[in-house]
């Protein structure tokens, strides 16, 4: 887990440094086109290298739940678009969609519940420790993606970085990361999966807390130091929460779990970019947040990360009482 944590940050940190230069050299289209080739080699990799599926007989498979996917995907979809369209504002189009979205959980459920071979199956939710995983995962990746969003428009916009120079330091964040992945691995299994949980969820909240006390006057240091403990901390969270979830999976539950733990990071980035987006826009005052002014910028950045704060809080409550419930359970 530590590994895969720590290629997913390698090709993360590569991608705002290369992303800035390329910005800065040619053009935002760059950054597509250097995509085909990149997504070309990925493809020829995976057909040579990857295991071919063991063929069942058609009669030993189980059935696919058409309905049940459908419903998903519309959900899902109902979701993204309440989260995008209004751009920061709530209007009467994003109640519809959160409501459609919210109808769809129902009937998901109600799907699945009466499926013979549901797409997920409802007892899996009936697991203290997995539920929380999902629900930390999502609040975690929520902050992550905060990040993301928020931090380029602090660096242009309070510390009047370049777009090259701040793509080397959104990069800082990701090596980061990369270099924690792999110690995260082998702490978790000295030390245990929910213990580093907790490791990494506090590293998270401290980091997000230092951010939002941080002044203009420490510039760019004063802005990778706290990017550092919360991207470090990170990995360590990530690889723990992962390694708790799936060990004690049945080995015929272990493509749906990890398609849910991928679900639930999904839904946390969509939340962090369109929500905690809104948030940066309205503590700076203005709906287009390149004409806010320095001081406007660094304020909201500040309320962001202390609502970011708030988020992994309630992740670490949530992390606590999971473990409590599962105990009594036994």
């Amino acid at each position: 887990m530590g590994l895969l944590g720590t290629m997913s940050a390698i090709g993360t940190a590569l991608g705002p440094s290369l992303g800035g230069l390329l910005i800065a050299a040619l053009s935002w289209r760059a950054i597509f086109l250097v995509a085909v080739p990149v997504g070309i080699v990925t493809g020829l990799l995976a057909y040579r290298h990857l295991p071919v599926d063991r063929r069942v007989p058609k009669a030993e498979r189980a059935a696919f739940d058409n309905r049940g996917t459908l419903l998903l995907a519309l959900t899902l979809a109902s979701y993204t678009l309440a989260m995008t369209v209004g751009r920061g504002r709530f209007d009467s189009l994003n109640i519809a969609l959160l409501t459609a979205a919210a109808i769809g959980v129902g009937l998901f459920a109600l799907v699945q519940a009466r499926t013979r071979s549901p797409l997920i199956r409802p007892a899996m939710f009936r697991s203290p420790l997995l539920s929380a995983s999902l629900a930390t995962s999502t609040l975690v990746s929520t902050v992550m993606m905060t990040t993301l969003v928020v931090g380029p428009f602090y660096l242009t916009g309070a510390l009047n970085l370049d777009a090259a120079s701040v793509g080397l330091v959104m990069t800082i964040g990701p090596l980061a990361a990369a270099l924690t992945g792999v110690p995260a691995g082998r702490i978790a299994d000295r030390f245990g999966a929910h213990r580093t949980t907790i490791v990494g969820l506090t590293g998270i909240a401290t980091g997000s807390l230092a951010l939002a006390a941080i002044p203009t006057t420490l510039d760019v240091a004063g802005y990778i130091a706290p990017i550092v403990v919360i991207t470090a901390s990170y990995a360590i969270f990530q690889t723990a929460n992962n390694t708790n979830v799936m060990a004690d999976v049945r080995p015929d539950q272990r493509g749906v779990t990890s398609g849910m733990l991928n679900l639930s990071r999904n839904l946390g980035l969509i939340t962090g970019a369109s929500v905690m987006g809104a948030v940066f826009s309205l503590a700076a005052g203005t709906g287009d947040i390149k004409t806010a002014l320095p001081d406007s910028v660094a304020t909201a950045m500040r309320i962001t990360f202390l609502v970011a704060a708030t988020l992994i809080l309630a992740a670490l409550a949530t992390a606590t009482a999971s473990r409590t419930l599962a105990r009594h359970k036994r």
